[in-house]
């Protein structure tokens, strides 16, 4: 008769041939990737974790990420901040966002003055000029208005313009993190304007934040009576202090420095204020000396987020089946659909659109490809959108724009994966 030590052995025995034989199957099964490697102990070691006792959930009762995400975060530089850290951009590591939603601790902030904080209970928020009933609000009044919830990015125009002439970052933070998307709660501005009225004469808003810099910006009537919102929401919470706490304003679709944070001022009038007080536009300069002004929504855009130089194929084997992603986004309307190259644009094939596509918002896609040893690719991407707009290549795009530009640059990028798996940032031109 066996003593217990002697059965308990043969279990553990068993126990560990069953792994490796479910792992032998699994290798099999996943054509070159598996759950469990056959030679991997750490699946039958208990971890330190499992032997004591864990944090009590008061520990933090706002919550943060796991210390091992510690490499997830925004960042910045001084190349796009000039020294000066008050007025600099912190860019969202798109290439490690899920889904289509940006966690507020991610977000792409972009600020010219610093950031303002701002005691909610002295927040109010003024509406004059060819209205009929001018109003001053508080937070709370403004909250009385009938809420709407949706899902928007916002974009700076800056966003890959320093890639005009060639490729600046080899990183697909920087070369396309000026962005980020979230689920914006807040008023149609429209409807505060029905309580209102608005005078028939009136074609123009001027926005003006309550920061140092002021921010003033103005925007045509067509847009503010569209989908401008005044929102005090982001994903399920108050705006973060560098989203414009406690308010600020959201063109969905349209250049993020439209978006005036820390808002504190709607003034309606018959023209554009750009020649009578403090408000400036982002302008474009073309070959011919001439600059466009009037150039608003941003335009139908995509990118390839895995793989990419921060996050490169160097440890794949040959034969491994792995999933190629992407993010694609249109101010103008709603993705339809994103072509997609492995030899830098000779030849397209369909991604597929992946979760939820809605306007003005950023839209998932990948491609699944059998990763081959050695083999050297060009990943390009190309969207389209239901306004009939497709990204341009370079040379389609510099043909109109020349390389002087820094904003609305959206013509199609390449990255290159090396022989050995490495990711880079290239420029292919015909």
């Amino acid at each position: 008769m066996k003593n217990n030590d002697s059965l308990s052995n043969e279990k553990k025995l068993d126990r560990r041939d069953f792994f490796r034989k479910t792992a032998a199957l699994s290798a099999t099964a996943l054509a070159g990737t598996s759950i469990f490697a056959a030679d991997d102990d750490a699946i039958m070691k208990m971890p330190e974790w499992a032997t004591k006792w864990g944090d009590p959930v008061t520990t933090n009762m706002y919550g943060v990420p796991s210390a091992y995400e510690h490499n997830v975060t925004r960042r910045g530089t001084e190349l796009l901040s000039s020294g000066n850290f008050r007025a600099s951009i912190a860019v969202t590591p798109i290439h490690e966002s899920k889904g289509i939603i940006t966690p507020n601790g991610l977000f792409f902030s972009r600020s010219h003055g610093g950031t303002a904080h701002i005691d909610p209970e002295e927040y109010r928020l003024m509406i004059h000029g060819l209205v009929e009933k001018p109003i001053v609000l508080t937070l709370a009044e403004l909250k009385r208005y009938p809420s709407v919830t949706r899902i928007h990015f916002i974009e700076c125009p800056a966003n890959g313009g320093q890639e005009w002439r060639a490729t600046q970052f080899n990183s697909v933070q920087f070369a396309k993190g000026f962005m980020a998307s979230a689920e914006w709660t807040g008023v149609y501005i429209k409807t505060i304007l029905e309580d209102l009225g608005i005078k028939p004469d009136a074609q123009w808003m001027l926005a003006e934040g309550g920061d140092s810099s002021k921010m003033g910006r103005t925007v045509p009537m067509d847009k503010v009576l569209d989908d401008a919102m005044i929102v005090w929401g982001q994903n399920g919470e108050a705006l973060r202090p560098e989203q414009g706490y406690p308010v600020r304003l959201l063109l969905p679709g349209w250049e993020g420095n439209l978006c005036v944070k820390w808002l504190r001022r709607l003034e309606f009038g018959a023209e554009p204020w750009y020649c009578k007080e403090e408000t400036s536009k982002y302008t474009a300069l073309k070959p011919s000396g001439k600059a466009i002004q009037h150039f608003y929504a941003n335009e139908v855009n995509s990118t390839v987020t895995s793989p990419s130089p921060e996050i490169p194929w160097t440890d794949l084997k040959d034969g491994a089946v792995i999933e190629i992603e992407g993010l694609a986004w249109s101010g103008m309307g709603t993705i339809t659909g994103v072509d997609f190259s492995l030899d830098g644009g000779n030849t397209y094939v369909q991604a597929e659109l992946k979760g939820l596509v809605l306007p003005k918002s950023w839209t998932r896609w990948s491609y699944m490809h059998t990763y081959k040893k050695g083999e050297k690719l060009y990943l390009t991407s190309r969207a389209s959108d239901d306004a009939g707009y497709i990204q341009p290549t370079i040379d389609q795009e510099t043909a109109v724009m020349g390389v002087e530009s820094v904003y609305h640059r959206n013509a199609v990028e390449t990255w290159e994966v090396t022989e050995n798996g490495e990711v880079n940032h290239v420029q292919i031109r015909s």
